[in-house]
């Protein structure tokens, strides 16, 4: 593992961003059916049934559009499923692809941002943008917990000042991975590309939770955030679908 130090251009870059990466420095920051003829009509043989056990056993709460936006080759699926479309609060779960289905190993509470959720997210709506996007890159004030993303250590991950409940921020960015979303995969998650364009926002990252809401961001608890990183496989191209319940099942 290569652990990348930030460039004084991308520290002071992160001051910028939009998302929860800058949200906080900016607060002080998708054959018919047989007719019966009498009442002896031959049951359907066991052969002709499928039993829910054998059925591969799917994402809960995520409808057949937002399936089809998983890439095949993903083994790893980080989970977000929001409470409500204007809820800050959240539940994060781990899947795992098995010759079975989805098999979930870990479920954890979590906040998203403070407005809920939003399929157009924009800079500084406080929405959480809803969609299905990769995991490749991540970071953080502290050093490798011993992920297998690209890792990047630096002093350009500090959050100064309170959170909307007036909880300290500090720390929150001790562990980061950034979700790519209107972001180049592959760059520190303190990289300033926005492929569309500064008004869609960025800087949207899992982090460490600060027992609040946040900017646009996903955030659990440190332990979970550490777990998380070492379990994250970039072969297995890991992606996060995240949104509110609603949005989820289309």
């Amino acid at each position: 593992m290569i652990t990348r130090i930030p460039s004084v251009a991308l520290v002071a870059a992160s001051v910028l961003l939009t998302g929860c990466g800058g949200g906080a420095l900016a607060a002080t920051d998708h054959t018919s059916a047989p007719t019966a003829a009498s009442s002896s009509a031959p049951s359907p043989s066991p052969s002709s049934e499928i039993s829910a056990e054998a059925a591969p056993r799917q994402l809960p709460g995520v409808g057949p559009k937002m399936l089809a936006r998983i890439p095949a080759t993903t083994e790893q699926v980080v989970l977000v499923t929001g409470r409500a479309a204007n809820s800050p609060l959240s539940t994060l779960a781990l899947y795992e692809r098995t010759d079975d289905g989805w098999e979930q190993t870990a479920s954890w509470a979590a906040h998203n941002a403070l407005k809920g959720w939003s399929s157009h997210h924009m800079a500084g709506d406080l929405h959480s943008p809803i969609g299905v996007y990769s995991l490749t890159d991540a970071g953080g004030l502290l050093k490798d917990p011993g992920t297998k993303l690209s890792y990047d250590r630096g002093t350009g991950f500090v959050s100064p000042g309170t959170g909307f409940e007036g909880e300290p921020l500090a720390g929150s960015f001790d562990y980061v991975i950034a979700i790519n979303y209107n972001r180049q995969p592959g760059t520190s998650p303190l990289d300033w590309t926005r492929p569309l364009g500064s008004s869609r926002g960025g800087g949207i990252w899992i982090h460490v939770d600060h027992g609040g809401p946040t900017h646009g961001c996903v955030s659990i608890a440190e332990d979970h955030m550490k777990e998380l990183l070492r379990t994250l496989d970039p072969a297995r191209h890991p992606v996060v679908v995240m949104g509110d319940a609603a949005a989820l099942d289309h």
